[in-house]
C-alpha cells in the first residue's frame, strides 16, 4: 500500500470518525453522565470492535452479504430497534450524582458488540474495504485496520471530553434531562441518512 493511499485512508478515517454518529453521540452522553475515566472502556470497545468488524468484512464476510441480500434488511431492522432502545436509555438516564453512584456506562464488550449493529460502522467499513484495500491479503488489511483505529482515537477522546465539559452545566435535573433528551433525539436522527440514504 503506497504512502498516498495510506495518507488518503488516514484523512478519510479521521474526518469520518469525527462526524456525528451513534458512537460519538453516545460517547458525549456517557462523558456527561459518567465522566472520562468511566467512559474509557466504552471508548476502547468502539475502537477494537470496529477493528474486528473491518477485519472480518475484509476477510470475506462481505461475500456473505452479497450472496444473501436479505441480511442487509435484517441488519437495518436490528440496528433500528437497538438504537431506539439506546436512545431511550440515554433520554431516561439518572441525574449525574445518581448515575455516578449507581449507573453503569457501556462496557468494553457492549461497545465492541454494538459496532455490529451500528449502521454507520457498517457503511464506514464497507467503504474502506471497497476503496482503500485494493489488494487481497491479511497484511494490507491489518495495516488498514491499524490506521483506522489510530485515526479514531482523536474522535473518541474529543467527543468524550466534550461530554465531560458539558457536565459542568448539567448541574440541575432539568438541564440534564434536556441534554439527554437532545442526545437521544440526535441519536435517532443520525440513523436516517445511513439507513435510508435515498430518502
Amino acid at each position: 500500500m503506497s504512502i498516498d493511499v495510506l495518507s488518503a485512508l488516514a484523512l478519510f478515517s479521521l474526518i469520518t470518525s469525527l462526524t456525528p454518529g451513534p458512537n460519538n453521540l453516545m460517547l458525549m452522553a456517557s462523558g456527561a453522565n459518567f465522566g472520562f475515566m468511566r467512559t474509557l472502556p466504552h471508548m476502547l470497545g468502539i475502537t477494537f470492535g470496529f477493528m474486528s468488524l473491518l477485519l472480518l468484512v475484509g476477510l470475506g464476510l462481505i461475500k456473505v452479504f452479497d450472496a444473501f441480500p436479505i441480511i442487509y434488511t435484517v441488519l437495518k431492522v436490528v440496528s433500528l430497534i437497538y438504537l431506539l432502545f439506546l436512545a431511550y436509555k440515554i433520554a431516561t438516564a439518572a441525574p449525574v450524582a445518581t448515575a455516578t453512584a449507581t449507573g453503569n456506562p457501556m462496557s468494553f464488550f457492549q461497545a465492541a458488540g454494538f459496532q455490529w449493529v451500528n449502521p454507520k460502522a457498517w457503511a464506514f467499513g464497507l467503504s474502506i474495504i471497497t476503496i482503500y484495500v485494493p489488494v487481497s491479503g491479511f497484511a494490507p488489511l491489518m495495516l488498514t485496520a491499524v490506521v483506522v483505529a489510530v485515526m479514531a482515537v482523536p474522535s473518541v477522546v474529543i467527543w468524550t471530553i466534550m461530554g465531560g465539559q458539558m457536565s459542568r452545566f448539567l448541574t440541575s435535573t432539568v438541564r440534564l434531562r434536556l441534554f439527554n433528551g437532545t442526545m437521544a433525539l440526535l441519536l435517532v436522527a443520525s440513523l436516517f441518512p445511513i439507513l435510508w440514504p435515498d430518502s
